[in-house]
């Protein structure tokens, strides 16, 4: 009988179309250079979409192999100046303060102003097309509609690594601080499912700005010169996540892909995620580690968030997903570790990455939290195997046993060897891990409870009813809580601070 298929147009994606060539990218330091290398080709229009940008980001630390200004914002008008029917939009949310191109664009006058004093082929704006209190998250990069990449990495500061991770590598440094070891996961393809990821791009510039910029036609391949292709002439799925505006519909193809995928897996499961706090998404895992033949389930997380706000929201309702998961392992089928490089430093995991079995392949912006699955702009691609295409098959494998290789810092074949002896995956991922994959554990994560966990102020699951009360409130929460932390009856104070002026808290 065959197997039901997984993406579906109108339902868990926006579209399948065809990427005449597909190739994923790990870590920061590939992608800058491949982004940067795409770039050097374009000839009509460069579309950066994202969530931040920074004209500091340095494609190549230390001494450069391509033409061209390291950084990107020299880059940008180096090739304004070499390219005369060049054009470059750049897009990002307006949730953050416009640190967008710091000490360069944007943060110290208005856009509009920027746009009079700049070269009038450089375009920035801000998108604000979105509820109060959401981001844009979709990270996405179209060079003349011929070449798009899509994935987890924004081009900012503090993005670049290589797979090694490690300890002290002197290329981690953003605006004059070094940042500790980061893994990052992106995709890049062209033809027809380049020529889509454009026509997102420049949906989102017209809700933006009002403007409409035209489809461009075929033209010379930019495909980035050292990016060998994984695979060719391959259907690749689009999946988004949009909330709910005035003038249009909430679209949550991520989540419907996410719960299709999970459901549909026979053997192995392998997520991962900068967060774990999706309720939906938990429980549908939960589901699976109760079935008596059911899949492993292995998850790869950071050890803890980045900053303060979200390691008292997204890790405290991950204290209660992982709850949730080890109640649910009755047949032991579980683990889920965060990475350390040499030394015991953890590994900030910050791609966004699905496997099932060999079957299917999912890299995108979207995390495993309510905001990415109905609040948030989201944008994943996706693979799913095909009976004539074995080629599918062996790439979604390699990129799984790859992924699993870079973070035991043991090469493939070992990798692949202990799983072939043990006949399961999670058993030679414990075999092997060492000090180099941790595991969680309830002690370590009792540590991270606390009363913004599942808190629908900082991971609504759809835009509130009243969004002016909810971001008053989170207002009022995030004040009052860093005054009482730790003090008996803490969230009872910041309740009864948000009900003397009226929110409901």
């Amino acid at each position: 009988m065959a197997e039901q298929r997984l993406l579906v147009e109108g339902d868990t994606c926006w579209r399948t179309v065809e990427a005449e060539r597909f190739a994923p990218i790990i870590d920061g330091a590939d992608y800058l250079a491949h982004v940067k290398s795409a770039m050097l080709g374009a000839e009509n229009r460069i579309l950066l979409v994202g969530w931040d940008f920074d004209a500091r980001t340095t494609f190549e630390p230390g001494r450069g192999t391509l033409p061209g200004p390291n950084q990107l914002g020299p880059f940008l008008f180096w090739l304004l100046w070499r390219r005369p029917h060049l054009k470059v939009y750049v897009l990002k949310t307006n949730l953050r303060l416009l640190s967008v191109f710091e000490r360069y664009w944007y943060s110290i006058v208005p856009v509009e102003w920027l746009n009079r004093i700049t070269s009038e082929r450089m375009h920035l704006a801000v998108d604000g097309a979105h509820p109060t209190g959401a981001v844009h998250h979709q990270k996405v990069v179209v060079i003349d509609d011929a070449v798009a990449f899509c994935g987890g990495i924004d081009l900012t500061l503090g993005r670049w690594d290589t797979r090694d991770h490690t300890a002290d590598n002197p290329g981690r440094r953003g605006g004059g601080e070094s940042y500790g070891p980061r893994h990052e996961v992106a995709a890049v393809v062209d033809g027809p499912a380049a020529q889509a990821l454009g026509e997102l791009a420049r949906d989102r510039w017209r809700q933006a700005t009002g403007e409409e910029l035209p489809p461009l036609g075929p033209g010379a391949s930019v495909w980035p010169q050292h990016c060998e292709p994984a695979l060719r002439h391959v259907e690749v799925g689009i999946a988004r996540t949009l909330p709910s505006l005035p003038e249009r519909e909430e679209v949550r193809e991520v989540e419907a892909l996410n719960l299709a995928a999970i459901a549909a897996a026979r053997d192995i499961i392998y997520l991962e995620n900068q967060y774990l706090a999706s309720r939906g998404i938990c429980e549908a895992l939960a589901d699976r580690l109760r079935e008596r033949n059911g899949p492993e389930v292995i998850v790869v997380l950071p050890r803890t968030s980045e900053s303060p706000l979200e390691r008292e929201s997204m890790d405290s309702a991950r204290e209660r997903m992982l709850r949730l998961l080890w109640e649910a392992d009755e047949y032991d089928r579980l683990g889920v570790y965060w990475p350390a490089v040499p030394g015991g430093q953890s590994l900030y995991v910050h791609s966004k990455v699905v496997v099932i079995d060999d079957r299917f392949l999912r890299i995108g912006s979207s995390n495993l939290n309510n905001r990415s699955l109905g609040f948030d702009s989201e944008c994943d691609l996706a693979l799913e195997d095909s009976p004539d295409r074995e080629d599918i098959r062996t790439h979604i494998t390699d990129m799984r046993d790859g992924l699993l290789a870079e973070h035991l810092r043991l090469p493939l074949d070992s990798v692949r060897a202990e799983i072939r002896a043990r006949g399961s995956i999670l058993k030679a991922v414990d075999t092997l891990r060492g000090r180099s994959l941790r595991k969680f554990t309830p002690h370590m994560v009792s540590a991270d409870a606390g009363p913004f966990a599942e808190n629908d102020l900082m991971d609504p699951v759809r835009v509130p009813t009243s969004l002016a009360v909810s971001v008053a409130s989170v207002a009022i929460a995030l004040v009052t809580w860093p005054l009482v932390k730790g003090a008996p009856g803490a969230w009872s104070v910041v309740r009864a601070v948000g009900k003397r002026v009226g929110l409901p808290i």
